[in-house]
């Protein structure tokens, strides 16, 4: 009796981290993300470009789920992700927070591949500033 080959288990996708690394003090003193904000991600090796820089380019396909995080440039210094402003036809980032910390993170879907660069802004609340202050230059996804 013959058997059917056996298909392999899908591989489940990665997410594509996102992090935000934030002067605080620069980004404070100057009022801007302007030259404070360096972004990476975990997706060079597909295609992403711009790493270390304000105009991140990720390389995104429909399914794929992202992670964006920040750090402090320096240690002492407070920041965190208040918003993140993209179509929701694309996706809708969510605000969520590890089990038994008070550590954020923003995650979404993406619903859909694009032709078209997909641009994003964040907004983040640094030190002891009650507005936010949000990105001058545009990040993307692009497909």
């Amino acid at each position: 009796m013959a058997t059917k080959p056996r298909q392999p288990a899908p591989v489940p996708k990665r997410p594509v981290s996102i992090t935000a690394v934030v002067d605080c003090v620069g980004a404070l003193a100057s009022r801007s993300m302007q030259g404070n904000l360096y972004l990476y991600d975990t997706n060079r090796a597909a295609g992403s470009t711009g790493l270390g820089t304000e105009e991140l380019r990720t390389k995104v396909h429909r399914g794929d789920q992202l992670l964006w995080n920040v750090l402090a440039l320096e240690c002492e210094a407070y920041v965190g992700i208040a918003g993140i402003e993209i179509d929701p036809e694309f996706c809708e980032p969510e605000r969520k927070v590890y089990p038994g910390t008070d550590v954020a993170y923003w995650t979404a879907t993406v619903k859909k591949d694009s032709a078209e660069p997909v641009p994003y802004r964040i907004s983040f609340l640094l030190g002891t500033r009650a507005e936010a202050v949000t990105t001058t230059l545009t990040p993307a996804l692009i497909g």
